[in-house]
């Protein structure tokens, strides 16, 4: 892949930044080290050699769920702003 100035310009461009001439020098210099640092991976043969899907081969290892502490509904309502005998109470926000 050529790494032009017209590249440089629109990458520039999406990404909303703006360089002088020996910023964009040195950032067409930086692109082309990249992506021939990328194409060189393609000279390996990778043909007998299975997707890593995790790094380790431990999967899914999780605590188990304790239930430790609970509220009771009238000790979390005494923290609300607004509230009713059952719900918390909050402004409306969407509008039908």
């Amino acid at each position: 892949m050529e790494v032009t100035e017209a590249m440089v310009d629109k990458l520039a461009s999406l990404a909303r930044l703006r360089f002088d001439a020996e910023e964009k020098t040195a950032i067409t210099t930086d692109l082309r080290r990249m992506i021939d640092f990328v194409q060189k991976m393609d000279e390996v043969d990778t043909s007998n050699v299975e997707p890593l899907l995790h790094m380790s081969g431990q999967q899914n290892i999780f605590r188990e769920d304790v239930i430790e502490g609970q509220v009771s509904k009238q000790e979390a309502l005494k923290n609300a702003g607004l509230h009713n005998a059952d719900f918390f109470l909050v402004p409306k926000v969407i509008k039908q």
